[in-house]
């Protein structure tokens, strides 16, 4: 859809590129380690100053420890952590739940590892799960199960009562939990980041990472943590896969992490705008949005468009007004993703307005 979108000069609202400024301490401290050499191999793990600096950030916002020495790992984005945990934990033929809606690296990756998805739908607006269904879903083959919050593209927030089923099955069956937290700092309406591993921390691997909060999608930069004996296993993983992360970029992210509470109240700020700009125009067009509570997309219900499917209804929206969105059934195998489109509004403003004013032409 991308390639579609530049081929006629359309507002791409489709993917998650995020193409908003980076932050100048980062982009500085970034030229700052080139230019000092800072660009040979490092550890599979990463550098220990940003090793330090995650565990720092993690005890200091959500109360968990974890040892920089052993138990935190740098990654070749968030995606790169997710591959390389599932090569390292899980063997193919296990069965491994995954919430539907779904980020669609997180179930091609199992599909590529010989893993088979188990699918436990999330239900709008409010996407919640029947607990019926969860349960329902594990089975004697199952090895772990997937929470995505602020979810890619629903944009739930897993709630406490919900985090703490998860995690009670995953105590009662054994099972692992992979939980991808990349848009921890992205929330809207009062909602609170809560990671899942303050409820199960020894059987827990946290994904998070620096693209979507300092707007450098393109570094592929990320991390996670984990117990000790798990971290080890996803390091040789990760060496495997990528060698390590990119140099001079973890040394601009020591720096990144120690940007004040403003900024990222700013930022928060700064989205929840974009948020009511799109989905306004969206409700406006007929296009129902479902307002999400985290992340930078919305689900909207196109069937105003009156296409056969999803995939037709966002080429009809390229061709009559130059809009690119992603079609629901990237994130579905229920066929309730041919009603749906994903859109992004991590965008500049005022490509954003005009975004908003083609919309409503429709």
């Amino acid at each position: 859809m991308s390639r579609a979108c530049d081929a006629v000069g359309g507002i791409n609202l489709g993917q998650g590129i995020c193409d908003l400024p980076t932050p100048p301490p980062v982009a500085e401290a970034a030229k700052r380690a080139i230019d000092e050499n800072r660009v040979i191999y490092t550890l599979p793990e990463g550098i220990l100053p940003l090793r330090q600096a995650i565990a720092e950030k993690v005890e200091r916002r959500y109360g968990l420890s974890y040892s920089p020495n052993g138990e935190v790992v740098v990654t070749a984005g968030a995606t790169g952590g997710f591959a390389a945990a599932c090569l390292a934990l899980f063997d193919p033929g296990d069965e491994i739940v995954l919430f539907e809606p779904y980020y669609g690296y997180h179930l091609n990756t199992l599909l590529t590892l010989g893993l088979v998805p188990k699918l436990v739908p999330t239900l709008p607006p409010e996407w919640t799960y029947e607990k019926e269904a969860l349960e329902r879903a594990i089975g004697p083959k199952t090895r772990g199960i997937i929470v995505n919050t602020p979810a890619n593209p629903s944009g739930k927030v897993f709630t406490d009562a919900e985090l703490a089923h998860v995690a009670s099955l995953a105590e009662k069956h054994d099972l692992l939990i992979v939980t991808d937290e990349i848009y921890e700092h992205i929330l809207f309406d009062g909602a609170e980041h809560q990671p899942i591993a303050t409820k199960a921390r020894e059987r827990t691997i946290t994904l998070s990472g620096f693209s979507k909060t300092f707007a450098v999608t393109g570094w592929r930069l990320g991390y996670l943590t984990a117990p000790e004996a798990m971290a080890k296993r996803i390091t040789v993983a990760h060496d495997l896969l990528y060698v390590c992360a990119p140099t001079p970029l973890q040394h601009a992210m020591v720096a990144g992490l120690a940007m004040p509470q403003a900024y990222y109240d700013e930022m928060t700020a700064s989205y929840a705008k974009k948020r009511a700009i799109l989905c306004d125009a969206l409700a406006d067009a007929g296009l129902t949005p479902y307002v999400p509570r985290g992340a930078y997309y919305v689900l909207a219900d196109i069937r105003k468009l009156d296409a056969p499917n999803a995939k037709a209804a966002c080429m009809s929206l390229l061709d009559r007004v130059k809009i690119a969105a992603i079609p629901g059934t990237s994130f579905y195998v229920d066929p309730v993703g041919d009603t749906l489109a994903r859109f992004c509004f991590a965008k500049e403003e005022d490509a954003l307005e005009e975004a908003a004013r083609r919309l409503r032409s429709l």
